[in-house]
């Protein structure tokens, strides 16, 4: 079942200019920025790609590190309309632990990957009429070292945590403004989803700190977005059951006797009667696919490593549906949070494969990418990129396996209040199907940050059908649904989730 207009292979060029200038916009067209940008970073071709790239690319390292030899890598996306006046947008995909090409192959990045026909064969790429930059330059960030391309010299490193990760991408962000100063006087904002929910607070609070402390260069942050992004732990954990409730997954009798038993505390239950109230949610909604409870569950081929009998994986990991039907590029459960769902608590994440078996490397469950593996791990493509070899680093994973990660920052609505506090612009959105951090815990930590209602509840449009709900606040501050989405919003509803990233960054309303 190919994904309901995700990567589209055959759209009109004149209709696709048409609804970009319509829904999003028109500009002028503009040539590329980075004049003195590093010629050794410029990517002349893409492996997989026939004819000419719509915007320049960029990609590398940057060392953040020297002694150490810790080397972060980026790709670096222009503008496909005004590189020199349109924002620049760091993208960060979440985990921890997860590459920032998670964003590039599957939701929002240049080009559609159709897949090759083998586990190890070249995908074919086309260009994805949904691309963010279309109306943004784009900076995909693999952080922290040890996930996707990036990589130290010093494996003591993989022992991170938030705080460190923050310190590391922010050092990343001035020496990558110092390869590219035609940058620092365009709009900056920082995006991400799921864990970034940590990642992109935390790092903003570094840059605006910086920027306080009259660090150089000067970068011009105005805002952050995040996506299904984890954030306290209370309204994380609590979220939950009435979402179950609200999307007819648990009936009335079982949410009113968890209410009953647990107070409204779910996240951390106290007494047996909550815990046997909590069970019988859990009964109800185990063979869902929690991070959409719409779309079913493809089985990758590495994770029959991983034994039912053995595992510590709850039961919606074990017996997941299977589907006759074929489906899309990526068969998998379109992206996670770390752990298996929300909330993440203060202290030592575990990996996938503490979850599954030990120490042992297994697959994360339900998810095949094969497309992006065989792409990343193609000698060529890593030489046109710039990337260090696979001899050199190690394959390519979509989530690593060597980080040992501790979250350590705490709950990020001080985060979110400081900075929302001191003027800078946030968008907070949620696919509506997301049970892994569900909209109904993001919506209750909007709300509680105690601001005024300044855009009081209301659809939003695109094409003249509602494609989500949104709410806007002092400072700022707008929470906004995705109709149908699920954890990843990009990957299902590419053609909406343009339309509100290019709103948003225009300043315009939903």
């Amino acid at each position: 079942m190919a994904r309901r207009g995700r990567r589209s292979l055959a759209s009109p060029a004149v209709a696709i200019a048409l609804f970009v200038f319509l829904a999003y916009g028109g500009g002028g067209g503009g040539g590329g920025v980075c004049e003195a940008a590093p010629a050794s970073a410029v990517v002349k071709s893409v492996p997989g790609f026939d004819g000419a790239l719509p915007s320049k690319h960029y990609a590398g390292y940057v060392t953040v590190e020297e002694q150490h030899g810790r080397n972060l890598f980026y790709y670096l996306v222009e503008s496909e309309r005004d590189p020199a006046k349109d924002p620049l947008v760091l993208w960060l995909n979440g985990g921890p632990g997860c590459s920032s090409f998670d964003g590039f192959v599957y939701e929002h990045g240049p080009f559609n990957f159709e897949s090759g026909g083998s586990a190890k064969s070249l995908p074919k790429l086309h260009l994805n009429p949904y691309s963010w930059s279309k109306v943004s330059s784009v900076i995909y960030l693999d952080s922290p070292a040890g996930v996707g391309l990036s990589y130290s010299k010093n494996t003591s490193d993989y022992n991170t945590g938030d705080l460190k990760t923050a310190a590391d991408s922010h050092t990343f962000l001035l020496k990558w403004f110092q390869l590219y100063p035609e940058f620092l006087s365009n709009p900056f904002y920082i995006a991400g989803e799921s864990y970034a929910g940590v990642y992109v607070p935390t790092l903003s609070h570094e840059v605006v700190k910086g920027l306080h402390d009259g660090v150089k260069p000067t970068i011009n942050f105005k805002g952050y977005m995040v996506g299904n992004g984890v954030c306290d732990t209370v309204f994380d954990g609590n979220a939950l059951v009435p979402f179950a409730h609200g999307m007819a997954l648990i009936s009335d009798d079982i949410y009113q006797e968890a209410q009953t038993a647990c107070h409204g505390n779910y996240w951390n239950t106290t007494t047996d009667k909550c815990e046997n109230a909590l069970y019988k949610v859990d009964t109800s909604i185990n063979d869902l696919n929690i991070y959409d409870i719409l779309e079913p569950c493809y089985h990758s081929k590495t994770i029959k490593k991983v034994t039912p009998a053995n595992t510590k994986l709850p039961k919606s990991f074990q017996h997941l549906g299977t589907t006759t039907k074929p489906l899309a590029v990526r068969t998998r459960m379109h992206g996670r949070a770390w752990p298996l769902r929300a909330p993440v608590r203060a202290g030592r994440v575990p990996s996938w494969q503490e979850f599954a078996r030990g120490s042992r490397p297994s697959g994360v469950p339900c998810m095949s990418d094969e497309v992006a593996t065989a792409w990343l791990n193609n000698d060529d493509v890593r030489a046109a990129i710039h990337a260090q070899p696979v001899s050199s680093i190690g394959s390519w994973l979509i989530c690593t396996n060597v980080l040992d990660f501790i979250h350590d920052a705490g709950s990020m609505i001080s985060y979110h209040k400081n900075l929302t506090g001191q003027g800078y612009r946030a968008f907070i959105y949620s696919g509506d199907h997301d049970m892994c951090v569900p909209y109904t815990g993001t919506e209750a930590w909007t709300r509680s940050l105690g601001y005024g209602v300044i855009d009081s509840w209301r659809p939003w449009h695109l094409n003249g059908q509602v494609s989500g709900y949104t709410q806007g606040y002092e400072h700022g501050l707008t929470f906004a649904t995705i109709k149908g989405a699920g954890h990843t919003v990009p990957e299902y509803k590419p053609q909406e989730s343009l339309a509100f990233y290019s709103r948003w960054l225009a300043g315009s309303k939903l």
